[in-house]
């Protein structure tokens, strides 16, 4: 079975050669826009197909969502804290952002992969937000991700 950190490299592949073609025609900006707006709409529809097959849910259910990013050691995870409402936690070690380094698309990393988790969350369950301002990607020691479950719908 293909972990997601081998399918997130088959897609960045891919899309790096797409992103090269596109760059003299639209330019690196707008590239990398459409490239993330791609990434935001796949990430939003996988959350949705999680909503489907996990029925009800709730923080708890989505921090259940976890082991599946972190197959094959793609990330390394300190907790930090675990409530109905709140869920936090780091990433210290992020083999996706290496895997962009590897592949020589850096570039490419925050809109293709980072950008996806915020969507994930809209599409789970609306009444999930998530804050972070601190990646591995960008060039932080962590990703500090910090998702909170408001109770409005």
């Amino acid at each position: 079975m293909t972990t997601l950190l081998e399918r997130r490299r088959i897609e960045a592949e891919f899309a790096k050669a797409v992103f090269d073609e596109m760059v003299p025609v639209i330019g690196e900006a707008r590239a990398l826009d459409l490239l993330g707006s791609v990434a935001r709409k796949l990430a939003h529809e996988t959350g949705k197909q999680l909503a489907a097959s996990d029925g009800e849910t709730d923080l708890a259910s989505f921090a259940a969502v976890l082991p599946l990013w972190q197959e094959g050691g793609a990330l390394e995870i300190e907790p930090r804290e675990q409530t109905a409402n709140t869920l936090a936690f780091d990433v210290v070690r992020c083999r996706y952002a290496e895997m962009y380094r590897d592949i020589g698309a850096e570039k490419l990393g925050a809109a293709l992969s980072c950008n996806r988790d915020g969507a994930l969350c809209e599409g789970y369950d609306r009444r999930i937000t998530m804050d972070r301002d601190e990646t591995i990607m960008n060039g932080h020691t962590r990703c500090n991700f910090r998702f909170t479950l408001s109770e409005d719908s």
